[in-house]
């Protein structure tokens, strides 16, 4: 069963920009954007119950399917379709393993472009290296002083900007690897154990704010990352969707 839930209403003499964050998690794309577009009204959507989504409405359900049936009612969309069957450990180092045990992951990348090219609207979609995302544009946490590294790409869809300089790392990752322990500028936002982030150093190294959630926390993408991404946007085709640059 799915369901909407409406959590801040927008005044009906306002027409902000409308925003979809598919595949939204808590949201941590949502705040990126909703800090870089001035007044924008986001919708998020998941498959998961998202208790602590930071965005204006959520709705609980599949992302493709809500994205085909009202992608063409925004004005741009975000989606980061799951990363676990993408990424190239899983198609790769982790392939047999995986086999061994039944364990399969959904291949979410090119159906989420399908749909995402079929509502005629500018989008971008993010995802891991090694997936099958467009390499348009590739972000990474020192861009904006983060304590992640968290390489991610971005295809653009309907529109275009210039790919940022990638500054130089301050060191490693802090850690267990190949039986090393490693200190570091940047913690691990993934898993448990082995020197790997706890929650309240996800929540700082991320800049988010909102949740306690430790999975939801690992998942969320910084939302400096679409800051970035909303404000380019923004510069390129603002015009088109009738909002001041």
């Amino acid at each position: 069963m799915t369901q909407t839930v409406v959590i801040r209403r927008v005044p009906d003499t306002f027409r902000p920009l409308r925003v979809l964050d598919a595949y939204s998690c808590i949201g941590g794309a949502t705040r990126g954007l909703k800090r870089a577009l001035p007044g924008c009204h986001v919708t998020g959507v998941d498959i998961q119950a998202q208790p602590d989504y930071c965005g204006d409405v959520f709705h609980q359900g599949d992302a493709i399917e809500f994205i085909r049936a009202h992608g063409h009612e925004f004005d741009f969309i975000h989606a980061s379709p799951p990363c676990q069957g993408e990424g190239a450990p899983t198609r790769g180092t982790n392939a047999r393993r995986n086999a061994a045990i039944g364990r399969t992951y959904p291949r979410l990348i090119t159906p989420t472009r399908a749909a995402l090219e079929a509502t005629g609207r500018p989008y971008v979609m993010e995802n891991v290296a090694g997936s099958e995302v467009r390499k348009d544009i590739r972000l990474c946490g020192e861009m904006f002083g983060l304590g992640v590294l968290m390489h991610r790409y971005f295809e653009l869809g309907g529109w275009t900007t210039l790919q940022p300089a990638h500054p130089a790392h301050r060191g490693r990752v802090r850690g267990w690897r190949h039986g090393e322990y490693h200190e570091g500028p940047y913690v691990a936002a993934y898993g448990k154990g082995g020197g790997k982030a706890t929650v309240e150093e996800i929540r700082q190294a991320k800049d988010i704010d909102w949740s306690t959630d430790h999975l939801r926390l690992r998942e969320a993408l910084p939302p400096a990352y679409t800051q970035w991404i909303g404000r380019a946007f923004l510069a390129a085709l603002a015009p088109a969707v009738g909002v001041a640059a």
